[in-house]
């Protein structure tokens, strides 16, 4: 059984950190992406490289995923997805995009904006948790 935890900030070991993941938004709707050999959509994010910094991962990938040319980002919580086989942990971030630019050609073929989470996704066990996380933090940060 698949199992998605939160932690605080600060509270994981920085070298487990394998992945950076963007709830990103932009003109009030949610930017999710669909890689080129999948029909489903994701939320954009990706693996850290060797000896990158995590923080530099998340705007890396929302850059390369989405094509963000302004935008502030902030991270939200570190998570962990338990397979019953493995535990791997990730920065989870919430991203405003002021400008979308051309979509780099990496591995993602289509962006699109929804105003909620959409029912097709890569990872269905775990991307509504994080979805779910960003949501509340959105809402306890409005002004």
């Amino acid at each position: 059984m698949l199992k998605v935890n939160f932690y605080e900030l600060n509270t994981v070991d920085d070298s487990q950190l394998l992945f950076a993941v963007i709830m990103a938004r932009y003109e009030g709707k949610w930017i999710f992406v669909r890689h080129k050999n999948r029909s489903t959509w994701e939320i954009p994010g990706g693996h850290r490289e060797e000896n990158e910094n995590i923080n530099i991962t998340a705007s890396r990938e929302l850059i390369e995923e989405t094509g963000a040319e302004d935008f502030s980002i902030v991270p939200v919580s570190f998570y962990s997805v338990n397979t019953g086989e493995a535990v791997t942990f990730g920065k989870l971030f919430y991203a405003d995009v002021k400008s979308l630019g051309e979509l780099p050609d990496y591995e993602i073929t289509e962006i699109r904006l929804f105003d909620n989470i959409p029912e097709s996704l890569t990872y269905p066990l775990i991307q509504p948790y994080l979805f779910k996380k960003i949501e509340g933090f959105c809402e306890s940060n409005r002004s």
